[in-house]
């Protein structure tokens, strides 16, 4: 199975998880079980599964082949090149790859002078008009490829303007050409998305293909965003001529995995086939490429079996003619099965365990609201059932017995509602140092800071304020969260154990992951920022780069982080309201119930004739839902082994 039809298998495979999620949600409505916030969270999970996009980057300096390698791995069954693969600089920016079916197809181009504003890449996404579009017309394969090409187009520009854009041009490893004019070679356009209707990108795969080190290291959010995020990275080397000093660089700079990552990551070694001597038998060729292979893994500290050798070009031929051999010998079958494993095995395994999640906090809240009725309705049943031949004195000590839960449930509703002011200003103050205006606040006095600094020194100290400012900020907010979470912790105890709830444990949140990726970004802020860069760079350019760069990215942590904990204080709260709104409609009935039955003694046999009926239904509910509970985890295991033993197979 190629990796094709193993990407194709994935995707039948995430739509067939969302099957009996949708059961779930209709039998939730039917039941007059859900609620806005329920719905909410199946609707979200629902569209991730439906949208969800598997992203791979394929990184390398110019000129190792991986336009031909992003063909003949992806595009193969196409007939022809999709990307163009010439000899010299082909993909001059950062190109995405994917489809959205909103758009009609085209590339989608950003000029290069967007790099004079503070704005990044994602947020010039949202605004279309400052993007260049070409059409394309996927009737034609000529008129398809010369449509693509326009990645590579180039423009010459002074040298001042050029590292205004961000280039470097005192590098020895510089790609960025200067003419005898000391004009510059820049690339046109900042960033390309091809939106392209391939099957394997109908289906979700977003392919990131990115220029050599100059223009990587020109647009940060690549290293900040785009290549980190990426499920799988293909680092591209050449054989013929192994691991040099730029790709070194790229490698230490931008790929190289960090301390506890250790899968995602993928080394190709392009263009074997320039070992191919026809003067030499197969075995002395396999040493040969065996010999390169060592020393690459040894030049990266990685081991050997990680460096995987291809042929790209070969492999593209011998796919499009249906070559077995050749297909063979171009060693791709290796990579793309290991491919699949970095890349889809862990993907699958990361959906399988966001989906159960976020059913089993849902199926949690309804069981618990079905238990809570189902207790009601039992207690009911049990004072009704005494009440059989007992006189109107008996009746009416029930009447009071029920009246007084009731009120003493109303005294405890009003703790609770204590309770939700409480949670409302811890809340406020969670917010006060995650939230955005706190950071806005932040953001401005390290601008003024570093405004204002006179040394090199000073810029530097104002960068590791701002990111120690950051992880107080976090440090308090995770400090609210507990806060947050102990006491709802205890309010949910109280009620379980006072009046029968079945609250469980409350959902807990944790803001780890965001402070990893605050502690990353500085650490790249350290290497581009060094105290040496700072002492002979412009300060203002060194000012606006910080903010264009990295508070641009941080930021974006922080919304995300916001939106989490936002979703977090919904879910924790949603089942404590749920069943107190429950158990407050179970006493009025009960109350009402025993009145009725004191105003007419002959109500007492249809009423629990009534309530045996209702808790029927009730059990057949609880059956059902255990049912589905159990048909979901089938339908998760089950295709998470189906899909291993496709690719395990293949």
């Amino acid at each position: 199975m190629t990796l094709a039809q193993q990407f194709a298998a994935y995707s039948e495979w995430r739509s067939k998880l969302a099957e009996p999620l949708v059961v779930f949600r209709d039998w939730l409505s039917e039941n007059a079980l859900s609620d806005a916030q329920v719905e909410q969270r199946i609707s979200q999970l629902l569209e991730r599964l439906s949208d969800d996009r598997l992203q791979v980057a394929f990184v390398a300096e110019f000129s190792r082949g991986k336009s031909e390698l992003i063909n003949a791995v992806f595009f193969a069954n196409y007939g022809n090149r999709i990307l163009p693969a010439t000899v010299g600089r082909t993909t001059m920016c950062p190109t995405e790859l994917m489809y959205d079916p909103a758009k009609p197809p085209s590339i989608e181009l950003l000029p290069i002078n967007t790099r004079r504003t503070n704005a990044s890449i994602s947020e010039y996404k949202r605004f279309p008009d400052e993007w260049t579009v070409i059409p394309l017309d996927t009737t034609s394969t000529e008129s398809l490829q010369e449509a693509i090409l326009s990645v590579s187009d180039v423009d010459y520009v002074s040298r001042e303007v050029a590292e205004e854009f961000g280039f470097a041009l005192d590098r020895e490893e510089t790609a960025i050409i200067v003419s005898d004019e000391e004009m510059v070679e820049v690339p046109r356009w900042r960033h390309a998305i091809i939106n392209f209707p391939h099957p394997l990108l109908e289906k979700g795969l977003v392919i990131l293909d990115t220029p050599g080190l100059n223009a990587i290291g020109a647009e940060p959010e690549l290293t900040l965003s785009l290549i980190p995020n990426a499920h799988a990275v293909l680092f591209v080397l050449a054989a013929h001529t192994g691991v040099t000093q730029s790709d070194l660089a790229v490698w230490n700079n931008y790929i190289k995995p960090s301390e506890g990552q250790k899968r995602g990551r993928i080394v190709v070694l392009n263009k074997i086939d320039t070992m191919w001597d026809e003067l030499k038998s197969e075995k002395e060729i396999d040493a040969d490429i065996d010999k390169q292979v060592n020393s690459c893994a040894s030049m990266l500290n990685l081991p050997p079996k990680t460096v995987f050798p291809v042929s790209a070009q070969k492999a593209l031929v011998a796919k499009i003619n249906e070559d077995v051999p050749l297909l063979e010998r171009s060693r791709m079958d290796r990579l793309e099965v290991a491919l699949s494993s970095e890349l889809i095995q862990v993907k699958k395994e990361i959906v399988c365990e966001n989906t159960y999640a976020v059913f089993s906090e849902v199926y949690a809240q309804v069981s618990g609201l079905l238990d809570t009725r189902h207790l009601g309705l039992n207690e009911q049943l049990g004072e009704l059932s005494e009440l059989r031949g007992k006189n109107r004195n008996v009746v009416e000590y029930m009447i009071g017995k029920a009246q007084a839960e009731k009120e003493e449930f109303e005294v405890a509703l009003q703790r609770y509602y204590a309770v939700r002011s409480v949670f409302s200003t811890m809340t406020n103050r969670l917010f006060a140092s995650l939230g955005l205006d706190a950071l806005r606040a932040l953001t401005t006095l390290t601008h003024e800071t570093m405004v204002k600094a006179t040394f090199s020194i000073s810029l530097s100290d104002a960068t590791k304020n701002y990111f120690e400012a950051c992880r107080t900020n976090i440090a308090k907010s995770t400090t609210e969260i507990r806060e947050i979470y102990a006491m709802m912790e205890a309010i949910y105890k109280k009620f379980s154990v006072e009046h029968n709830l079945k609250l469980g444990t409350p959902v807990n949140f944790s803001l780890m992951r965001y402070q990893k990726e605050i502690d990353r970004i500085e650490q790249w802020c350290l290497a581009n920022y060094s105290t040496l860069q700072l002492m002979i760079s412009d300060k203002n350019k060194m000012t606006q780069k910080f903010f264009d760069q990295v508070a641009s990215r941080v930021r974006g942590i922080f919304e995300l982080a916001n939106a989490d904990a936002e979703t977090w204080l919904k879910a924790i709260v949603a089942p404590m309201e749920g069943q107190v709104r429950e158990h407050q409609i179970q006493l009025k009935r009960r109350l009402e119930s025993i009145k009725r039955i004191h105003q007419a003694t002959d109500a007492l046999e249809e009423r629990i004739k009534e309530l045996n009926h209702v808790n029927s239904g009730l059990l057949a509910q609880i059956d059902a839902l255990e049912e589905m509970r159990k048909e979901v985890r089938h339908t998760l295991d089950q295709n998470l082994n189906a899909l291993d033993a496709e690719i395990a197979a293949a």
